[in-house]
């Protein structure tokens, strides 16, 4: 009896695993049309509605990664439609991406016409729901413990946009989940925990510039710190930190020298001395913001 229920169980999740997978076709037409910079005018509503969600915004978007390993991308996308089944009445398509991981287009609208009788089992499906597109931001902050207690080996990472406000705007709104993703990564990668992130959360220099991918942070560092970016030297590294220590206190000449126990006359010569090595001036706000952000790229 045991094994005959077992058997309609695993039977029954088979069936559904298809169902998903099937439903997964239109909704990567959809991730690979808002992707595309110039998609046509028409095409974008008709892959929304193949997927049952409405040809009218706001949408939300949010990006996954489960690591670069083989089967990652599946498995965020299976992660990420089970996390946004415990959505409150919304609806969403989810999918791989061409480029690694999964993302989902979420409707935030408040009920589409059709949304009362949605696929059931389907990653498109689910239930029209009212509520402002930023409560989507809060639930799934609130959900993202869960997915990461399911598999303690993997570290899931998300990032969410900020809501589109119709189908034209969903490029703009996978480019920002990709970049709060990236942000996500890098800081997630540098504690050890999972992160979430969505673009409302770069709201300083050090977050904002966490989204920028890896190679061309250190393409930056290197041409704004010119020969100071040479590590080896330990010249250079002793200018370094005088240069950071006087940039976290503001440009104040005595409190560098304080924080460092180093004589005023000694800061003023090393500053000048980054001066010139870099080709700024540090009595503007602009080339300090320049070295700030290098210094955060290195």
């Amino acid at each position: 009896m045991l094994h005959e229920i077992a058997e309609v169980f695993a039977q029954y999740r088979q069936g559904l695993l298809r169902r998903r997978a099937a439903a997964r076709v239109p909704a990567a037409e959809l991730l690979d049309l808002a992707g595309a910079p110039r998609p046509g005018p028409a095409l974008l509503p008709a892959a929304l509605r193949a997927c049952g969600l409405p040809d009218h915004g706001p949408y939300t978007v949010i990006a996954v990664s489960m690591g670069a390993e083989e089967g990652a991308a599946e498995a965020g996308a299976e992660a990420l439609d089970e996390l946004l089944r415990h959505l409150p009445g919304r609806r969403f398509a989810t999918a791989r991406l061409a480029t690694g991981g999964a993302a989902a287009v979420i409707a935030t609208d408040s009920g589409a016409p059709g949304a009362e009788t949605p696929v059931p089992g389907a990653p498109c499906a689910g239930a029209p729901a009212a509520g402002a597109p930023g409560a989507v931001v809060a639930t799934l902050k609130g959900l993202w413990p869960t997915l990461d207690a399911c598999d303690d080996a993997t570290l899931p990472y998300g990032g969410i946009s900020t809501p589109a406000a119709g189908p034209q705007e969903l490029n703009g709104a996978l480019e920002q989940a990709r970049y709060a993703l990236t942000a996500a990564v890098r800081a997630g990668s540098a504690d050890g925990t999972a992160q979430l992130t969505a673009v409302e959360d770069l709201t300083t220099l050090d977050a904002l510039l966490a989204g920028i991918p890896a190679d061309v942070r250190t393409a930056f560092g290197v041409h704004a710190l010119g020969p100071l970016a040479d590590g080896t030297n330990p010249s250079h590294r002793m200018l370094l930190e005088t240069l950071d220590t006087f940039l976290a206190h503001n440009g104040s000449w005595a409190r560098t020298a304080e924080a460092l126990h180093l004589h005023v006359n000694t800061v003023h010569y090393r500053i000048g001395r980054v001066e010139l090595l870099t080709g700024r001036d540090l009595a503007r706000l602009d080339h300090k913001l320049d070295l700030k952000a290098a210094l955060l790229c290195r």
